[in-house]
């Protein structure tokens, strides 16, 4: 199976906006997706972390897909998430394929924490139920080996791993592990705020990173991926100092916020994306104007 055809732009998580009902508001989500792609994402990943995947329904997960395919009108990849308990993950992927995705980001399995062969063997059950290339995601409870990876990567719909544990020198060992079986897989820095990793996951081979920034402020993401691109080390440390570490620092805290305030920065702007889902939470007044001192400062470096 080949790799996902992703644009020249920045990795795109869409957040999923409820109503005061809290409905999947699809009308916000469609025009929050075409927004992102006008603005240069490289490609879709809808219902994923951001997209609070853990606190959709099977059903939901089909609406936000089917409208981020519409949105997206074939102009950049549309991945699903796909992860939980086994039977939601499963119905999950087909919902997805159903409603048009190009393939799947795996997320981890709920809450128990399985052996390595349980893991291989999740994404292997996951894998059986569509024709979807996957994005395996190492992280939290699904952490993967060197091993598993290999493993992995003689599965044929395995397209790419996407770290969030930060382990340098082990994602190393991945990219080599995988070469070993004869795979050149699409390999994603999916740490929070991956910005500020980015320049020592390049350094191994690790072209790809997911912004949740874009999400919300799509011009200071673009920004940074730009300097990025054209290893303009100064612009990326004005752009780290005088923003992303700022934000890092409201983020950290409190837990969930990665989400929460991307959600907060949309509603600032103007877009009725709503609140987030228990069990996370929304600023508080205090840190929602805190936010906004931020994203006025990082806008100021533009």
């Amino acid at each position: 199976m080949t790799r996902i055809a992703f644009g020249d732009g920045v990795l795109f998580f869409p957040v999923t906006p409820f109503d005061r009902h809290d409905r999947v508001e699809r009308e916000v989500l469609a025009q929050h997706i075409s927004e992102g792609v006008d603005a240069g994402a490289a490609g879709v990943f809808a219902a994923c972390g951001t997209g609070e995947y853990h606190a959709l329904s099977v059903d939901e997960v089909s609406s936000v897909v089917s409208a981020a395919v519409t949105a997206t009108a074939g102009r950049v990849p549309v991945l699903a998430g796909a992860g939980g308990p086994l039977g939601h993950a499963r119905h999950s992927a087909r919902v997805a394929a159903d409603a048009g995705a190009d393939g799947l980001l795996v997320l981890p399995p709920y809450l128990v924490h399985g052996p390595q062969a349980g893991l291989v063997a999740y994404v292997e059950a996951i894998a059986a139920e569509t024709a979807l290339p996957l994005i395996v995601y190492h992280r939290a409870n699904a952490a993967l080996t060197e091993d598993s990876v290999e493993r992995l990567a003689a599965i044929e719909k395995v397209v790419g791993i996407k770290d969030g544990v930060g382990d340098i020198a082990l994602m190393q060992r991945f990219v080599l592990a995988a070469s070993r079986v004869g795979r050149e897989l699409q390999y994603f820095n999916g740490l929070l705020t991956a910005e500020l990793s980015q320049a020592a996951y390049r350094a191994i081979g690790v072209p790809l990173y997911s912004s949740a920034v874009f999400a919300m402020a799509p011009d200071l993401a673009t920004a940074f991926h730009t300097a990025y691109r054209q290893h303009d080390d100064q612009r990326q440390r004005e752009l780290l100092d005088g923003f992303f570490v700022p934000l890092v620092r409201l983020r950290d805290e409190t837990p969930g916020f990665a989400v929460s305030l991307i959600k907060t920065g949309l509603r600032l702007a103007g877009m009725p994306v709503g609140g987030v889902r228990a069990p996370l939470t929304d600023p508080t007044p205090t840190q929602e104007e805190r936010l906004r001192e931020i994203l006025a400062s990082g806008r100021e470096l533009l």
